[in-house]
């Protein structure tokens, strides 16, 4: 079983499968899906169903049956209750045979590092007194709630901590606090069960 994702930053191509494969062995640590290097896009191409559609196409010709896409976009100023169904209904047009999930993490990915913030004390140069604000999907800026809270010399960055940060959180936390990431652990959940009855295994 394999999962392919089409994704916009460059910190997600490293950090999105770590964070998969965790959320992956929490649901089901007995069976192995592997997880395909992100396919890159700029976001502003992903917003087109044309090339949506185009790179769909892409992504899951490469994939193995059974297979499922995952699309994960960070919403910024887009409404993810508006958008991200939208996307989805781009996406089952290009290959209503494929299981595919969008999630639309609001506002950005490291929202969900701030929710569980604590999880993440001292770890590469964090504050050992990190503590989560009170509505981490709120706050406008993430990153830059990060790196106020980061050693001096040690700013935040994507490519440099995005992979490092998801291979720490604490899951349940994130879930609790941060409801697009529930989303994205609810639609993991539900790919990898379109896959096993594919596959003609029992559902959980």
């Amino acid at each position: 079983m394999e999962i392919g994702c089409i994704i916009e930053g460059d910190g997600e191509e490293d950090a999105l499968p770590i964070l998969l494969r965790r959320i992956i062995q929490e649901i089901d640590p007995s069976t192995y899906i592997r997880v395909r290097r992100p396919y890159r896009r700029p976001k502003g191409r992903l917003k087109r169903q044309e090339h949506l559609s185009q790179i769909v196409q892409l992504v899951a010709r490469q994939l193995v049956p059974p297979h499922a896409l995952l699309i994960l976009l960070d919403a910024d100023d887009d409404c993810p209750a508006e958008f991200g169904p939208r996307l989805l209904d781009w996406a089952l047009s290009a290959r209503r045979d494929v299981p595919i999930a969008v999630v639309m993490a609001n506002r950005e990915y490291e929202a969900w590092f701030l929710a569980a913030a604590e999880s993440l004390r001292g770890h590469r140069g964090l504050a050992g007194d990190l503590s989560p604000p009170a509505d981490p999907e709120a706050i406008s800026g993430a990153k830059e709630w990060l790196r106020r809270y980061m050693a001096p010399g040690a700013p935040y960055t994507p490519m440099s901590h995005q992979a490092s940060f998801s291979a720490m959180i604490d899951l349940e936390l994130a879930r609790q606090r941060a409801p697009s990431f529930d989303k994205l652990c609810r639609d993991v959940r539900r790919l990898i069960e379109a896959m096993r009855t594919a596959e003609g295994l029992r559902p959980f």
